[in-house]
């Protein structure tokens, strides 16, 4: 099946252009609800970071190094490089007796416009803990010190590694068919958009046994700390204030978006294949609000969806509107 039309961006009464892409909402029965086709196989990037994740805290990692919910939401975070961020990575790796040269993550600016100007102005270079994944590449040290095992830790035949592929395999019901390497340099397993959506209702339906639990706190971090999961202007951080800490969301590169929504149950995938940010970030608003997780009157849905487009005089332009068929 091909992708249908998602959002479509609207000028002078004339559809400009179509973001086009796969969703589907899950139960733990199975699909609940689907566009596009819900075998299209895509790399799930960041969004699946909760599932990368697991490892630490199943293996006892986290419970032995006395890992907080601000750290185990900064496993599961793309963030925006802040103070916030940047001090707690680093206070986190000095914890553990390790520093920024042990992350294998690289470093690029931050996207926090304050830290960004400090860097700018004071002519200083970031830094690998500047880098969005930082988080979850303290988690992988804390597990590799855990294992101890070797430095290179996102080598894909290295036992962090390994630990995160079978974990992924597990709560997808998929075995991998590749994988490519992500922007942080660590392996990012392939899955299709309902095997992303199947883990997605698993983190929202947690058993009792010891992945549930580690399920049940990866999500109840990420909703207590949404700053630390994004930060500012994040369209991550936004939503989940806006739900109230009931419901957990997470972007990945190339217009990935997934939702856990434990109070119904439902785990929610989507992609746009032209990897626009903008249409994912519409339409997992869109999707939220047809579920009856974010209130259809809240003020954020104009700022990722519904809100009229401006050019630099403060002109409307344009808008945002999801396609016809869309959610419903």
């Amino acid at each position: 099946m091909a992708p249908v039309d998602l959002i479509e961006l609207w000028r002078g009464g004339m559809r400009e252009s179509v973001h086009r892409g796969h969703a589907v909402v899950c139960d733990t029965r199975g699909i609940v609800a689907a566009w596009g086709d819900p075998g299209a196989v895509i790399f799930p990037r960041s969004s699946c970071k909760m599932i990368q994740a697991l490892p630490l805290l199943e293996s006892g990692a986290a419970d032995a190094a006395g890992l907080t919910a601000e750290q185990l939401a900064l496993s599961c975070a793309s963030h925006n490089g802040a103070r916030i961020h940047v001090s707690r990575v680093g206070d986190w790796l000095a914890a553990r007796g390790l520093s920024e040269s042990d992350l294998r993550c690289g470093s690029h600016m931050p996207a926090d416009k304050d830290e960004n100007k400090r860097l700018t102005c004071s002519g200083e270079s970031p830094c690998q803990l500047h880098n969005n994944c930082s988080g979850k590449h303290a988690g992988f040290l804390t597990l590799n010190q855990h294992l101890r095992a070797g430095p290179e830790y996102v080598e894909p035949d290295h036992p962090v590694q390994t630990a995160i592929k079978a974990a992924h395999e597990e709560v997808t019901g998929e075995t991998s068919s590749g994988f490519g390497i992500d922007g942080c340099s660590a392996p990012n397993h392939a899955c299709t958009i309902t095997g992303l959506a199947r883990a997605m209702a698993g983190f929202a339906n947690p058993g009792a046994d010891s992945r549930g639990r580690a399920m049940e706190r990866l999500v109840q971090a990420m909703c207590a700390f949404p700053e630390l999961v994004a930060g500012e202007t994040r369209a991550c951080t936004a939503l989940m204030r806006a739900m109230n800490g009931r419901v957990a969301v997470k972007t990945g590169a190339e217009a990935v978006f997934i939702a856990i929504a434990p109070d119904r149950g439902l785990g929610v995938a989507l992609k746009i294949m032209d990897g626009g940010t903008r249409a994912s970030e519409a339409a997992i608003t869109a999707i939220l609000v047809h579920l009856g997780l974010l209130d259809a009157d809240h003020p954020v849905i104009a700022t990722y969806l519904t809100g009229p487009h401006k050019n630099w005089r403060g002109i409307v332009t344009g808008e945002l509107r999801c396609a016809s068929g869309f959610p419903v």
